[in-house]
Parts: structure tokens; C-alpha cells; sequence
């Protein structure tokens, strides 16, 4: 399990303490049932990478997921109806703004999606709520896993040229699209540079961390590349904060330096292969032929600022294509356009006060903290990512929504009970 010892940061229990002070632990619940749970969730994590046909494995072992947490007395905690009561309105901004075109099949579908992936947000957040630091490490280990496979995917893909697993001449492996790829492989990848940290560099963690660089890299999304190098910063400098260990930040700063190194050592091995310095130098270009001009994307996004204003309503899911032939790439513009004017400041609600829960409560030293550094860190990594990428219906986006808040509200809990302990002696 993952350790920070050496940062001073709360190390993930190794026996029942932790588990034993959450207040459902004392609830009798057959020990089976949460044996099953967390054989469910391990499974619905690792299965998150298979997304290429919908409905995908992912959404029936999360239906699963959700029946194992009645079995397991999962509970909901009243600090998650804010979370709960945002979902709602964003999601019913889009089944108003669905009536004008409800007879479109796959606008009825895109909001029918919407309602699910909310649906998984809230039990992510029931589930890791208690038992915090057992569960996190379950997902570690399976997100790990699940990050491998779907980057080994897109590496094959790539390099044997099979349709299926690339698109554009751009890795994809088993996503629809390789700007949903590239950000998957995000979280696991930070998830071992905090193992590179804590345990020092294993065989089996560097080859499963450079599979997946190389997998992000062949992905070509530019906004991914961008999105990494944010969220590792990020998670350093949380790191550095957090630790009251002298000798750990100096480790820090020497890490920091090395990774950079051996990042750009593989990038430049990786662009003397084949035709991928050729694609690369395509797409590091800031003017793509879409992007640009008065039908490029930036062009329509700032056309139909002004229509949105005039409708409430919004276009409807999936009708800003209709209107400017591509999608709009701005996920905070398409809240607007495709969930009306409810949806679109329910949304933009839920960012901030994602955001504000999560800082306010990832500097407080708990046993999950770790885990929650780097999920906070991808999480503010995808919502700035959302400035240039439509990311509504990533199914990774509402893991990281409901880890945040999770996390967040255990952290809270902890908090609690420790002032509420007596004081020894």
C-alpha cells in the first residue's frame, strides 16, 4: 500500500484502527458483503478502460457496484446532498433543454448517459466516504492495472496501425476518442510517482509508468500533454506543502528533476520512431485548421455566446453540432448550449464547489491523504482541461467528482471525531 512515512504525511493503515473509527464500522455487516464490494469495485475500476461500445462493460459492473453497496450497509451521507442536489439540476437542465428535439434518438441517449454517469458519481462518493484508505487502495491497484492495459492498447494500436484502437493516426486504444484516452492515464500515473516517492523505483512500477507516458504521448492530445504536467506540478507542490519533513522536500525537489529527465529521455526516443516526430510536430502546432477562422473552433465558440444568451433553453443536447458542424470543445459552453441556462450554471457550481471542498479539506493530515493529493490535483487538471475539450461524458471525470467529495467528506468526519476525543491524561 502506499506510504508517505518519509514526507510526515499520514501513512495508509496497515491494520483494522482506521477502519474500526469510522462510525459504520461498529454496524454489523456480514463480512462477505464487504468482501464482495470491494471484489466489485476492483473490477468495475479495472473495467474503465473498456469504453469503446456503449453500453460498455463499465456501466453494468457500476450497476453491480451500486446493488453490492446495499448488501454492504453503504450508507449516504447528508454532506453529500449538495453534490447530489447539483447533479439534479444539471441533469434536469438537460431534460428541458431535450423537449424541443425529444424526437432525436441520440439526443434522448446523450441525456439518458448523463443521468447515469451522475448516478456513478454518487456512489463513488458513498463508497469512499468510509473506509477510506482500504478503498483508495483498492482503486489504486486496479486504476494502476486498468491504466496499463488501456495504454498498452493504444501503443499497439498505434504501431500496428489497427483501426479499431487508433483514430486520426492517434492512439485511442480502447476509448472512443484519444483526448478521452490520453486523461485516463493521468491519475495512475501519479499514483506511481507517489510509490517512486515513498518505496523508491521498482522494475514493475517504472515499466507500467513508462507504458503509460508512452501511451499518453502517442495519444497526440495536446490539452492531455498540458493536462500531466499540470496535475504532477500540482501534486508536488501539494506534496511539498503537506510534508514537515526537511529531508522529504529536498527528496522532492531531486525527484522532481530526475522525472523530467528520464520524461524527456523517453519522448525523444519515442519521436526517432516511425512517422511519430512527423505527427508530433503536427499536433504541437497551436493553429490546427479547426481551431482557426470563422468556422474554426474558436470562431463558432464565440458566435454562439451571443445565441446562448437569447435562449434559456440552450440548442439542445448534441444540437451545437447541427449549427456549427463541430462540437463546441468547451465543456463549460456546452453545459450551457446543451443543458439550457439551469444546467449551465449548475454546472459551473459544481466545478467551483468541487474545488472549494477539496482544498479546504486535502491539506488535513488523514490516512487517505495521499490518495486524495493526487486525486485533487487530476481533478483540477480535468476542470481546466474542460476549457478546451468537451469532457461531459467522461466516465473518469465522475470517479475523480466522487473521490473528491469522498475524500473530502471522510477528511471532515476525521476531523470530527478527533476534536471530539478525549484529551489523554
Amino acid at each position: 500500500m502506499i506510504t508517505l512515512d518519509q514526507a510526515g504525511t499520514a501513512a495508509a493503515p496497515r491494520t483494522h484502527a482506521a477502519r474500526a473509527a469510522s462510525p459504520r464500522a461498529s454496524r454489523r455487516v456480514p463480512a462477505i458483503a464487504i468482501t464482495l464490494l470491494h471484489g466489485v469495485l476492483f473490477l468495475t475500476i479495472f473495467g474503465s478502460f473498456l469504453v469503446f461500445i456503449e453500453p460498455s462493460p463499465y456501466e453494468v459492473l457500476t450497476a453491480l457496484l451500486a446493488f453490492t453497496c446495499l448488501l454492504a450497509g453503504v450508507t449516504l451521507d447528508r454532506k453529500l446532498l449538495p453534490l447530489i442536489f447539483l447533479l439534479l439540476m444539471y441533469n434536469l437542465g438537460g431534460a428541458f433543454s431535450l423537449i424541443p428535439v425529444i424526437g432525436d434518438e441520440p439526443s434522448r441517449r446523450f441525456i439518458l448517459i448523463s443521468f447515469y454517469m451522475a448516478f456513478t458519481a454518487i456512489i463513488f462518493a458513498m463508497i469512499f466516504s468510509s473506509d477510506s484508505a482500504r478503498r483508495a487502495e483498492i482503486m489504486r491497484r486496479a486504476y494502476i492495472l486498468a491504466g496499463v492495459c488501456a495504454a498498452l492498447a493504444g501503443i499497439v494500436g498505434y504501431f500496428q496501425a489497427i483501426d479499431i484502437l487508433t483514430l486520426y493516426g492517434r492512439a485511442r486504444g480502447t476509448f472512443k476518442d484519444p483526448n478521452v484516452y490520453g486523461p485516463f492515464l493521468i491519475l495512475p500515473m501519479l499514483f506511481l510517482l507517489q510509490s517512486f516517492l515513498s518505496r523508491g523505483i521498482r522494475i514493475l512500477a517504472l515499466a507500467a509508468f513508462l507504458i503509460m507516458a508512452a501511451g499518453l504521448f502517442l495519444s497526440f492530445s495536446r490539452a492531455a500533454w498540458a493536462h500531466f504536467v499540470f496535475s504532477a506540478a500540482m501534486m508536488m507542490a501539494l506534496l511539498f506543502v503537506t510534508t514537515p519533513s526537511g529531508w522529504f522536500r529536498a527528496r522532492l525537489v531531486a525527484f522532481s528533476v530526475m522525472t523530467s529527465l528520464a520524461v524527456a529521455g523517453l519522448l525523444i526516443g519515442l519521436l526517432a520512431v516511425g512517422n511519430v516526430g512527423t505527427v508530433f510536430k503536427e499536433r504541437a502546432s497551436l493553429n490546427q485548421y479547426y481551431d482557426t477562422g470563422e468556422s474554426g473552433r474558436f470562431g463558432n465558440q464565440r458566435k454562439s455566446v451571443g445565441e446562448l444568451l437569447e435562449r434559456p433553453n440552450g440548442f439542445g443536447p448534441l444540437q451545437f453540432r447541427e449549427r456549427y458542424t463541430n462540437d463546441p470543445h468547451q465543456v463549460y459552453l456546452n453545459a450551457f448550449a446543451s443543458y439550457g441556462w439551469l444546467g449551465g450554471v449548475s454546472y459551473l457550481a459544481l466545478v467551483i464547489i468541487t474545488l472549494a471542498i477539496g482544498f479546504r479539506t486535502v491539506f488535513v493530515t488523514t490516512p487517505w491523504q495521499p490518495y486524495f493529493i493526487a486525486v485533487m490535483a487530476t481533478y483540477t487538471g480535468v476542470s481546466l482541461e474542460g476549457l478546451v475539450i468537451d469532457t461531459d461524458h467522461w466516465r473518469h471525470y465522475y470517479l475523480l467528482l466522487g473521490l473528491v467529495w469522498g475524500f473530502s467528506i471522510a477528511t471532515m468526519n476525521h476531523r470530527r471525531r478527533a476534536k471530539a476525543a478525549p484529551v489523554p491524561g
